[in-house]
């Protein structure tokens, strides 16, 4: 009796700038797999050729994905092993594949993630930010007023910021980054893991200045890290906080959830709101 063989989409992670970077299991299957599906397939062969491999490749890119879900399903149903990259980096991450995805693990298909090289990961590592929360965007909105929108509408937000940005928008978001949140620290990243790979900080009005004074910075694609808006400070003698806190321990509300409460109401350090609650239990 034969053994049917399961298919499987591989997700693989391939460089952002430096070909070493491919790890020892993403080379190896993409070497065996039936075919890898690629958003631009002139690029991936290149990767290929540095490899050593050769592989039958399909095209997928946001024109196309709809249309090659069903491609794909049929394929996996055959027993079929493929492969999905991006140009560079993790798939799906600010690139083609979400739909793809979706779908074939709605039809329970199997999908298997390989990961390795990413931008927005990379950056965060060297950039000398909080990471223990962060909030990634993509890349913002081409316009200026609709690009300030967003940046306005989590301006208040206390984590770090993540954006990716093109060469030749890079400006205009610095531009509108000073518009928004003046002196807030901002960290860029251009060409990481490539032969003129830079970091560079300062306020946004700071950076624009920079590029402006050298074109060459604005050279390459660009992870923008935004600092978190500082804590808003609130007196320990609040008289509005500590009515708040007070009725909610009489309605044996705990300190860490009155705490919260009072956060998100009045704004203010999560520690000063727990401490004070802290001190009216013990009062009480």
């Amino acid at each position: 009796m034969s053994e049917t063989k399961e298919g499987v989409l591989y997700v693989v992670a391939t460089p952002i700038g430096n070909l070493e970077d491919i790890s020892a299991r993403a080379g190896r299957l993409l070497s065996e797999v039936d075919a890898i599906a690629a958003e631009d397939t002139r690029h991936t062969q290149r990767l290929l050729r540095h490899l050593g491999i050769e592989r039958p490749l399909i095209s997928l890119h946001e024109h196309n994905e709809a249309a090659r879900v069903e491609q794909f399903r049929r394929r996996l149903a055959d027993g079929d092993t493929l492969a999905l990259v991006s140009d560079a980096g993790t798939p799906l991450i600010s690139d083609p594949g979400f739909l793809l995805v979706r779908e074939l693990r709605q039809a329970g298909c199997r999908v298997v993630p390989v990961p390795g090289p990413c931008a927005l990961i990379a950056a965060l590592s060297v950039a000398g930010l909080p990471t223990d929360r962060f909030t990634f965007e993509g890349f913002l909105p081409a316009k200026s007023g609709a690009r300030k929108k967003q940046l306005e509408a989590g301006a208040a937000r206390d984590e770090t910021r993540v954006f990716y940005e093109s060469p030749h928008r890079i400006r205009d978001l610095l531009a509108d980054l000073a518009a928004v949140v003046g002196e807030r620290q901002v960290v860029l990243a251009r060409e990481l893991t490539k032969t003129f790979e830079t970091l560079l900080e300062g306020s946004a009005s700071e950076l624009l200045s920079v590029l402006e004074d050298d074109p060459d910075q604005a050279r390459g694609e660009f992870v923008v890290m935004l600092a978190g808006a500082p804590p808003k400070e609130v007196s320990a003698d609040d008289a509005e906080g500590e009515a708040l806190i007070r009725a909610m321990l009489a309605e044996d509300v705990g300190v860490k959830n009155a705490a919260a409460v009072a956060v998100r109401l009045l704004g203010g350090r999560r520690k000063h709101w727990y401490q004070l609650a802290l001190t009216l239990k013990s009062e009480s």
